[in-house]
């Protein structure tokens, strides 16, 4: 026990030692998380909007301000041909394009239906899909208007149609701030990140320096060799976690209802995972760019195969599969549970169970690989 604490006093000192290491522990994720967690928006707004009005008149020109009116668009010109407002939007004028038919109010009013012609910039297939419900929601909304006004000059002996109210309940996420949603998130990917790149390259440095072939020599264990080299960097991830709920609360607002002792121990097994693969991975590299290469290269698909940006329902069946072996997913999934739902113990017994596994298998492999020549 003696040998593993003075290793990992030895570890501490020179992690303070290293100039370069300090910001990438301390400062890199905090600016990443407060920068990160600002970009990743699901929101879209400033949607550039043109329109063409064959129309020219008050219900044409009622249903251009409410797009004027929204916070979502900003309205940049009118086109007279559509040739026009196509050539707008290949060149990146405009993102959505609204074209009004001729006689649309007299056709509302003596049919009581037209159609409107929507085009969208659907380069960005995501982006052009909430468009689409941002421009449905308003064409919806003057539609309902509208009908409220033909009726009050319509035969009054006419059997009006219902208005069905709904009134949605949104839980957990009341206010339907995409932070609260994506910061949970990020956290787990910043912990991820350190915690993988610095254990990846620890090792690897000793190699380089030629420190490890001396403490290969000595009477150390490996096992104590292992669990001294690792340690520190399973209380920085601690820490990291700490300072990026602190964050989440103070700047962002993000609610935590659950329990912060079930977070905790969830995030001192998962450390383990990812301490186990840094590892895994030095054993099998000569040079820090080899170890940051490897590391960045599961990195990038464990991320993706997260949850974390793209659900995994909507993946295909095949990646599906794959994710059961992401555990970036269980930690996003445990995370968003804890903070946003309340989970409790019980609750996240599956991605526990999972996570303790992949611990177990990595570190095993991780040890196994390890040489130590006396």
């Amino acid at each position: 026990m003696k040998t593993i604490l003075y290793i990992i006093q030895k570890e501490f000192k020179q992690i303070f030692r290293n100039k370069g290491m300090l910001p990438i522990i301390f400062i890199m994720p905090v600016i990443q998380l407060l920068i990160l967690a600002n970009a990743a928006t699901f929101d879209i707004k400033n949607i550039k909007f043109g329109y063409i009005d064959n129309d020219h008149t008050s219900t044409s020109r009622a249903l251009i301000e409410k797009f004027n009116a929204s916070t979502y668009f900003n309205v940049v010109t009118d086109y007279p041909t559509e040739s026009l407002a196509s050539s707008a939007m290949l060149n990146g004028k405009v993102d959505v394009v609204l074209e009004i038919p001729q006689h649309f109010q007299k056709d509302l009013q003596n049919e009581k239906y037209n159609n409107l012609g929507i085009t969208i910039n659907a380069i960005d297939g995501a982006a052009a899909g909430v468009e689409n419900v941002y421009v449905s929601q308003i064409i919806q909304s003057f539609n309902k208007n509208l009908m409220v006004d033909l009726m009050q000059v319509s035969d009054v002996s006419q059997v009006q149609p219902l208005n069905i109210v709904t009134i949605p309940s949104f839980w957990y996420n009341k206010t339907l701030n995409y932070k609260t949603f994506m910061v949970p998130g990020i956290l787990v990917l910043l912990v991820t990140m350190i915690i993988l790149f610095l254990s990846g390259m620890n090792i690897v440095r000793e190699k380089e320096i030629g420190t490890l072939e001396q403490i290969n020599v000595t009477p150390i264990r490996k096992s104590q060799f292992i669990i001294g080299k690792l340690f520190p960097f399973w209380v920085i991830g601690l820490v990291l976690l700490s300072v990026g709920l602190i964050i989440a609360k103070l700047v962002f607002n993000v609610p935590i209802v659950g329990s912060l002792t079930l977070m905790y121990l969830y995030t001192s097994i998962y450390i383990l995972v990812i301490l186990g693969i840094g590892l895994f991975i030095s054993n099998f590299t000569d040079t820090q760019q080899q170890a940051m290469f490897i590391s960045w290269f599961f990195m990038v698909i464990f991320i993706l195969m997260s949850g974390l940006f793209t659900p995994i329902e909507s993946m295909p069946k095949w990646a599906q599969i794959i994710t059961e072996f992401n555990p970036i997913r269980y930690f996003v999934e445990v995370m968003r549970m804890v903070m946003l739902k309340g989970s409790g113990f019980t609750d996240i017994i599956p991605q526990l169970t999972k996570t303790l596994l992949y611990a177990f298998i990595m570190n095993g492999l991780a040890v196994i690989s390890y040489k130590k020549t006396t």
